[in-house]
C-alpha cells in the first residue's frame, strides 16, 4: 500500500507570484553523491520520474507554514512549496531539515533568507529576544515605531514575530484596537494601522492563522480602516457585513467546508481592497498571504469535488424547468466561479473535476441556460463552456455528436453557440469574437484524437458540415444575394468578417469536406461579392479566402473558378481600386503573381484568355504581362511539342566559353558509348538518328531563325526588367509556335509584383541578355554562358539606359518614385 504520509505536490511560485503546480509525488530523503548533501527527492507518483531534487542547504531558510506547508527559496526568485497530504509526513521530513542545519524542530522557520550584519550578529548573542513594551494607550506610538524599525532588518523581523506571537499580543491589541474606536481617539486608531500593516509585513503563518480567524479578521479589518493618509475611514467592515452577502446556492452542510469559503473571500477582499498597493520590496514579504489564498482555494475545490449530495443537487436544479430564473442565475454564477476556482488544480485532479462535471451533465445543464434570455446569465454560461473547450475538447465534440441523434439541429448545443456568435448586440462583437475562437479549436484537426476503432476527426467533421455548417453560413449566404452586399453596416461586416475567417481556417484545414461544400453551394461566388463592400477590411478577407483557395493547387477548385468565371469580381475591384497604392491593390497583384510564381497552367490561361484586354494596360509591375508571356510559352509549347523536347535539350547542356574545352567535350560525347552515358545528359531520340543530319538540323534552324526575332522583341521590354527586383538568370528560351505578332512582355523570370509608385530594385541587365546558342556535332545542342563577359554588360547596360531615356515623362515619375 502506498505510504499517504510523503505523499506531496510540488509547487513553484512564477513571476506573478502565483504557484504553479509541478506534480504529486513521494518525498523522501538521503544523501545524493552529485549534491555532496542530504537532499530532498520527490518522484511523481505516475510514472516514477524526478520531480524534485533538492539538497538541504545549512543557509537555507525553510518554513513551515498550516502544518502540511514547508517552503524555502531554492535560488534568487526561485521559491517552492511541498504541500503534504498528512501532517505527520509533513513533521517528519521538516525534523530532517531542523536535523541538518542544527535547529529546533519546534520553531516554524530555520534562519532568515538574508545575511545579517556583524552588528545584527553581535546582537543575536548577547540579546535572545526582542521585549515588547506594554500593550497600553499610552504606549502605543513606542510600539509603531519598533515594528517599523523592525522591517528593514530580518533578524529584527524573526524576534518582532516570534515576540508577537508567543506574547499572543495580536489579540491583546484588537482589544485595545476597540477601545480607541470606542473613544473616537483617532491618534490611537493610526497607530494601530501602522502595527497591524506591519504585522502583514512579517510574512508569518502563524499569525496570518491568528489574525484571520473567525474571532479577530473583522477587527483586523477594522485596524486597516483608519489609513493617516485618508481624511476618513474607509468602511470596509460595512460592505463585507451588509452589501457583500454569501449566497448558499445549494445549502453547504459541512461547517469547516463553510467557514474556509468565508475565511478565503475575506482575506482575499484584505489583500485586493484593504491593504494598500505594496511596493517592490514589500511585495516579497507579502508571499506567505498569497499562499495562504492559494491553498486555501485548492481545498475549497477538493471539498466540493468530495461532496457528491452537493454536486448533484447543483445540476440537479439547474436542468430542472420549475427553477427560477433568479435563481438559476445564482447557480450558474456559482458554477463558474467554481470552474475559475478549478484552474488552481494540478492537471490530474482537473481532469477529475471536469470529467465529474461532465457526468453530473454539465453540457445538457449549459444548453439550458444558453436559452435563457439574460444576457448576464448566457455571458455565465459562455465562460464556463469556454473552461470545457479549453480543457478538453474531445468531450464537448462527443456530447454533440451524441445529442444530434436525439435531437433537432436547431436545439443542438454548438448551433446555439452559433446563434449566439450571430446574435451578439454588442457594438464590437465582444463576445461573437470570444465564441468564434471556441468553434475554432472544435473544428481544429490538430486536437482531435485518432484512434484503431474510429476517427474522431472524420466522424465530427461529417457531423458538423451536415448539422452546422448551414446555420454559420447563413448570416453570408443571405447578404450577398446580389451583386453588392444587401447590408454593409459595420456591424453586420465584423460578423461576416468573423464567419469569413472561420471559413478560410476550414479551407487550410478540412481539405474534402469544405471542397464539397463551397462547390455544392457556390460558396466563392457568394463570397466574392463581398469584395464590393465599402468596408476595406471586409473585401480583404473575401480576397484572403480565395487566396486560401487558389494556393491550395487544387483542380478540382481552379475547374470551379474557371466555369464559374470568378475571377472577374477580383478583376473588377482591381480596377474599381484605380492606381491607389494599399492592401488591396497589393492582395490583388500578389493573387495574380502566385498564380504566375508556381506557374498554375489552367488559370494562366483562363486569366489571360478572359481578362487581358483589362490587365495589358497595368505597367507598374510585370506580374500581368509575365502572365501573357507564360500563356504563350503554354501554346507554343502545345503547338510544336518538337521544340518542347529540344527546350528540354538546351536546358540540360550548357558549355563553357573556352572552345578547347568545348572541344574537348565534344570528342569525349562522341567516344562515349550510349550504355555508359549518365542519366543527366540529353541524347538525340532514337528515332531522329536513323534520320538524314540535314533533316534533323531543318527543326533547329527553323528555331534559331523564330528565336532572333523574339530576341529583338525581349530586347523592348529589357528595361522594364530591371525595375521587377529580381535577378534574371543566366539564361532564358522563348519558344514561338503560333502566327501571332510580337509580343511586348518582359520574360517570366524577371518578374515580380509591384505596386503603383513602389521602388524597384536594379535588375542585372548583362545577365538577363538572351545567349548565343551553339549547335554541336549530331544535333546536340548547347548554350553557351558568358558570366564574365564584361563587355556584353556595358552593352546591355547602354541599351538599358537608352531605353529608360525614351520613357514618357509618366513612366519616369512611377519608376524614379
Amino acid at each position: 500500500m502506498t505510504d499517504t504520509r510523503r505523499r506531496v505536490k510540488v509547487y513553484t511560485l512564477n513571476e506573478d507570484r502565483q504557484w504553479d503546480d509541478r506534480g504529486t509525488g513521494h518525498v523522501s530523503s538521503g544523501y545524493v553523491e552529485r549534491l555532496r548533501g542530504t537532499s530532498l527527492l520527490v518522484r511523481a507518483e505516475s510514472d516514477g520520474s524526478l520531480l524534485l531534487e533538492s539538497k538541504i542547504n545549512p543557509n537555507t531558510a525553510y518554513q513551515k507554514q498550516q502544518d502540511t506547508l514547508i517552503v524555502w527559496c531554492e535560488a534568487e526568485n526561485y521559491d517552492l512549496a511541498l504541500s503534504f497530504q498528512e501532517k505527520a509526513g509533513c513533521d517528519e521530513i521538516w525534523e530532517k531539515i531542523c536535523q541538518v542545519q542544527g535547529k529546533d524542530p519546534s520553531v516554524e522557520i530555520t534562519q532568515d533568507v538574508v545575511d545579517e550584519s556583524e552588528e545584527e550578529r553581535f546582537e543575536d548573542m548577547s540579546s535572545p529576544g526582542l521585549e515588547l513594551p506594554p500593550c497600553e494607550l499610552s504606549r502605543l506610538e513606542d510600539l509603531a515605531e519598533l515594528v517599523a524599525s523592525s522591517l528593514p532588518s530580518p533578524l529584527r523581523r524573526e524576534k518582532l514575530a516570534l515576540a508577537v506571537e508567543n506574547e499572543n499580543y495580536i489579540r491583546k491589541l484588537l482589544e485595545l484596537f476597540r477601545v480607541c474606536e470606542d473613544l473616537e481617539n483617532r491618534e490611537g486608531l493610526h497607530h494601530l494601522y501602522e502595527i497591524i500593516k506591519g504585522i502583514f509585513l512579517l510574512n508569518r503563518t502563524a499569525l496570518f492563522e491568528v489574525m484571520f480567524s473567525d474571532e479577530c479578521i473583522m477587527d483586523v479589518i477594522g485596524c486597516l480602516e483608519f489609513d493617516p493618509a485618508l481624511p476618513q475611514p474607509r468602511p470596509h467592515r460595512e460592505f463585507l457585513t451588509k452589501t457583500a452577502r454569501f449566497k448558499e446556492v445549494i445549502p453547504i452542510s459541512d461547517p469547516e467546508l463553510r467557514q474556509k469559503i468565508h475565511q478565503t473571500y475575506r482575506v482575499q477582499y484584505i489583500q485586493d481592497m484593504v491593504l494598500p498597493t505594496p511596493s517592490v520590496f514589500e511585495e516579497n514579504m507579502l508571499s506567505t498571504l498569497h499562499s495562504f489564498i492559494f491553498f486555501n482555494k485548492v481545498e475549497i475545490v477538493g471539498m466540493l469535488q468530495d461532496d457528491e449530495k452537493f454536486l448533484t443537487d447543483l445540476f440537479a436544479q439547474l436542468t430542472d424547468e420549475a427553477t427560477e430564473d433568479d435563481k438559476r442565475h445564482e447557480l450558474v454564477n456559482f458554477l463558474k466561479e467554481f470552474c475559475a476556482f478549478s484552474q488552481t488544480l494540478q492537471p490530474q485532479n482537473r481532469d477529475a473535476f471536469f470529467k465529474t462535471l461532465s457526468n453530473m451533465g454539465i453540457l445538457p445543464a449549459l444548453e439550458v441556460i444558453l436559452g435563457m434570455d439574460d444576457v448576464q446569465v448566457r455571458g455565465a454560461a459562455t465562460d464556463i463552456f469556454s473552461y470545457l473547450v479549453e480543457y478538453n475538447p474531445s468531450m464537448v465534440r462527443e456530447f454533440v455528436m451524441q445529442e444530434s441523434q436525439q435531437n433537432d439541429d436547431d436545439i443542438l448545443l454548438i448551433n446555439l453557440i452559433i446563434e449566439h456568435m450571430i446574435c451578439d448586440t454588442d457594438p464590437e462583437l465582444g463576445g461573437a469574437v470570444q465564441l468564434m475562437g471556441l468553434l475554432r479549436t472544435l473544428v481544429d484537426p490538430e486536437n482531435m484524437l485518432a484512434t484503431a476503432n474510429k476517427t474522431e476527426k472524420t466522424e465530427f467533421l461529417s457531423f458538423f458540415y451536415k448539422h452546422c455548417m448551414h446555420v454559420l453560413s447563413a448570416p453570408l449566404l443571405a447578404n450577398t444575394t446580389e451583386d453588392k452586399p444587401s447590408k454593409d453596416d459595420f456591424q453586420t461586416s465584423q460578423l461576416l468578417a468573423l464567419i469569413l475567417e472561420l471559413l478560410t481556417f476550414c479551407v487550410e484545414h478540412h481539405t474534402y469536406h469544405i471542397k464539397n461544400y463551397i462547390i455544392n453551394k457556390d460558396i466563392l461566388r457568394r463570397v466574392l461579392v463581398l469584395t464590393s463592400s465599402q468596408h476595406a477590411f471586409l473585401a480583404l478577407c473575401a480576397l484572403r479566402f480565395m487566396r486560401r483557395i487558389i494556393g491550395l493547387k487544387d483542380e478540382f477548385y481552379n475547374r470551379y473558378i474557371m466555369r464559374n468565371f470568378l475571377f472577374e469580381p477580383v478583376v473588377k475591384a482591381f480596377l474599381n481600386n484605380g492606381s491607389r497604392y494599399n492592401l488591396m491593390n497589393s492582395a490583388i497583384i500578389e493573387m495574380f503573381e502566385y498564380v504566375r510564381g508556381e506557374d498554375i497552367k489552367s488559370l494562366t490561361a483562363h486569366i489571360v484568355e478572359n481578362y487581358w484586354k483589362a490587365l495589358e494596360d497595368v505597367s507598374y509591375v510585370q506580374t500581368f504581362k509575365g502572365l501573357k508571356l507564360r500563356y504563350e510559352q503554354q501554346r507554343e509549347r502545345q503547338d510544336n511539342p518538337k521544340l518542347d523536347s529540344m527546350r528540354s535539350i538546351l536546358r540540360n547542356h550548357r558549355f563553357r566559353r573556352d572552345a578547347r574545352t568545348l572541344e574537348d567535350e565534344e570528342e569525349m560525347w562522341f567516344n562515349t558509348d550510349e550504355d555508359d552515358l549518365e542519366e543527366a545528359e540529353a541524347v538525340v531520340p532514337p528515332s531522329d538518328k536513323m534520320k538524314p543530319e540535314q533533316d534533323l538540323m531543318e527543326p533547329i534552324s527553323k528555331f534559331m531563325e523564330r528565336k532572333k526575332v523574339k530576341d529583338c522583341e525581349e530586347k523592348e521590354v529589357l528595361g522594364k526588367s530591371a525595375l521587377s527586383g529580381r535577378p534574371n538568370p543566366s539564361f532564358k528560351l522563348s519558344f514561338s509556335g503560333s502566327t501571332k505578332s510580337s509580343l511586348s512582355s518582359p520574360p517570366s523570370a524577371s518578374l515580380n509584383p509591384g505596386s503603383p509608385g513602389s521602388p524597384g530594385s536594379p535588375g542585372s541587365g548583362a545577365r538577363g541578355s538572351p545567349p548565343a546558342p551553339v549547335t554541336t556535332k549530331g544535333g546536340l545542342v548547347g548554350l553557351v554562358d558568358y558570366p564574365d563577359d564584361d563587355d556584353e554588360e556595358d552593352e546591355e547596360d547602354e541599351d538599358s539606359d537608352s531605353k529608360e531615356d525614351a520613357l514618357p515623362p509618366s513612366k519616369k515619375s512611377k519608376v524614379s518614385s
